[in-house]
């Protein structure tokens, strides 16, 4: 009953909006041509239970997906390069092409060689097939009607509610166990100690612990002092120079040219 009750409410929480404009700055080409082996792509999200984890974790992302190459060799221009854990559909494969044009942010571990990154991939691949938590989703589907003030100490503990069945999954926290199972640091604790040095004097020293991975969200990789933000745009040699301003064509500045949009931060 209650698999049945959280798949029917995933199943509404997956619908997407209607009033969601991908941002005129998107570049699918740009952006494909960017991701690494063990990259991840935050996703800004056009869905009901979207808005609920923007609220929840005060930020812009509300998932996130490993981009792990085409693993399985498939043909064609648009192969499935990212595992994410998807409210229906579960932890499965999918093509850049399912994100491209929406507002995504690349998020790169710094300093991890290429073994490092294959066994990240090796690590979440080993998911695949794995249902999404839907304890997690009935959680969550209870800050929807309406969304209540929730005081921000409790938001991320609510993200955390989920069965704890190591056979589900959710976006983030199947992503942050794969580093956290090769060491690499995303947002640990850290306590410092003072230490006697052998000359006489006090050193402080830092001690890393790790949070435990359901404990994470899709914010985490953004504000992590680990992972480099990474911009296509910028990679693909951006020249301010290059850019064709309409006023140089005639137009009135500050006038909007071409189809008119509605932004998604107003709507």
């Amino acid at each position: 009953m209650l698999n049945w009750v959280g798949g029917a409410i995933a199943r509404y929480l997956s619908k997407r909006s209607q009033t969601y404009a991908p941002p005129s700055t998107s570049n699918p080409v740009a952006l494909a041509k960017t991701l690494q082996i063990a990259d991840v792509l935050l996703v800004e999200g056009d869905t009901r239970i979207s808005g609920v984890i923007k609220y929840l974790t005060q930020s812009t992302w509300s998932h996130a997906a490993l981009y792990v190459g085409n693993v399985n060799e498939a043909p064609g221009e648009d192969p499935p390069v990212l595992l994410e854990a998807d409210l229906v559909a579960g932890v499965r494969l999918l093509p850049l092409s399912e994100y491209a044009r929406m507002h995504t942010r690349i998020c790169r571990p710094v300093a991890l060689d290429a073994h490092g990154r294959e066994e990240v991939v090796r690590i979440a691949l080993q998911r695949l097939g794995a249902a999404y938590d839907l304890k997690n989703v009935i959680d969550l589907a209870r800050y929807l009607f309406p969304t209540p003030p929730v005081p921000a100490r409790w938001r991320r503990r609510i993200l955390a509610l989920g069965s704890g069945d190591p056979t589900r999954a959710i976006c983030s926290t199947l992503i942050a166990e794969a580093f956290q199972r090769v060491r690499y640091p995303i947002l640990p604790e850290i306590d410092r100690v003072a230490a006697l040095r052998r000359d006489g004097k006090t050193r402080i020293r830092e001690i890393h612990h790790i949070r435990h991975y359901s404990l994470f969200a899709p914010r985490d990789f953004d504000i992590s002092p680990y992972f480099a933000i990474v911009k296509p745009m910028i990679e693909a040699g951006f020249d301010y120079r290059q850019i064709v301003w309409g006023d140089q064509l005639g137009e009135p500045a500050g006038q909007p040219s071409g189809t008119q949009r509605s932004d998604p931060a107003i709507t």
